[in-house]
């Protein structure tokens, strides 16, 4: 009688391994791309959350807050970013006391204490696929909290065509492009060296917060944090975190562009193809009423 055979073949055991291989592959990246989708879509709700307490600040001061204001060294906040100045409308008001409370003693952001408000995490400045942003940066004495979302001041910095820039006080009323068609926030993760991209307060490239909470569709290298990277205008496109030339214009690490957030209120996710429209897109009264349909 023949014996039975227990044991698999070589040739069949390669099969399995092989089939097993391709399942468990086909897992994970299903498996990602979830998790990728669950990131966008806190990554949408933070920035939706920034958008409606946009609005209820213009409804409570008939503006927009400034996207950084120094007004000649009059403000008691100087360099205090858009971003501080909307913690009491997503319910950050005991941070916000503090942050009044240390300008009045001292209105150096960079003195800690008493700015010990400035390594606060908050948790609506940033994007889940950036693990960086969820603490305060290493790199720095004072340790920085970080944000993942920046102020559209325009075409870039000199212009302060946008919403958001040096001293700006724009209004709806004057956002003639229309709402539902202009920009208000966008995202950048911090540069590479992570000076770039404090919520807090900050100088940026000219101490008018350039390409650090605040960011041009066009945006122009000044060299103070990139010397090695073009002066011409960057554009809307991908980047790296290991990239520092990657500070002077919008991407995210989500796969195939980053959101935005109008001045309607409403967020969207605008792939790289519209690079071509986002200077229009940017400027609040350019007489370009174009529509983002990317």
């Amino acid at each position: 009688m023949r014996k039975r055979r227990n044991a698999l073949t070589l040739i069949e055991l390669m099969v399995v391994i092989a089939i097993i291989a391709i399942v468990f592959g086909l897992t994970l990246a299903a498996v990602q791309r979830v998790r990728e989708a669950a990131a966008r879509s806190r990554c949408q709700n933070h920035l939706r959350q920034l958008s409606i307490a946009m609005q209820n600040y213009h409804s409570e001061h008939r503006r927009l807050p400034p996207g950084i204001s120094v007004q000649a060294g009059k403000d008691p906040h100087p360099f205090l970013s858009w971003n501080a100045r909307l913690l009491p409308y997503i319910e950050q008001e005991a941070l916000w006391r503090e942050i009044q409370s240390a300008f009045a003693i001292d209105r150096d952001f960079l003195h800690v204490p008493p700015h010990t408000g400035r390594s606060t995490v908050v948790l609506a400045f940033t994007c889940p696929m950036d693990d960086r942003v969820r603490r305060p940066s290493p790199h720095f004495k004072a340790r920085p909290a970080l944000t993942s979302f920046l102020g559209v001041e325009g075409t870039d910095q000199y212009e302060r065509d946008g919403v958001l820039f040096l001293d700006s006080r724009v209004r709806l009323e004057e956002v003639r492009d229309g709402a539902s068609n202009t920009l208000l926030i966008g995202e950048r993760p911090p540069n590479t060296t992570e000076i770039l991209g404090w919520w807090y307060a900050g100088w940026g490239q000219n101490q008018d917060g350039s390409a650090e909470m605040l960011l041009g569709a066009r945006e122009i290298n000044t060299g103070k944090h990139g010397p090695n990277c073009p002066r011409t205008p960057a554009h809307f496109q991908p980047g790296r975190l290991n990239d520092p030339c990657s500070a002077y214009h919008f991407w995210s690490l989500h796969p195939g562009g980053a959101n935005f957030a109008f001045c309607d209120g409403s967020v969207r996710f605008l792939g790289y193809s519209a690079n071509g429209i986002l200077p229009r897109l940017a400027t609040r009264d350019g007489g370009e009423a174009i529509s983002a349909t990317y």
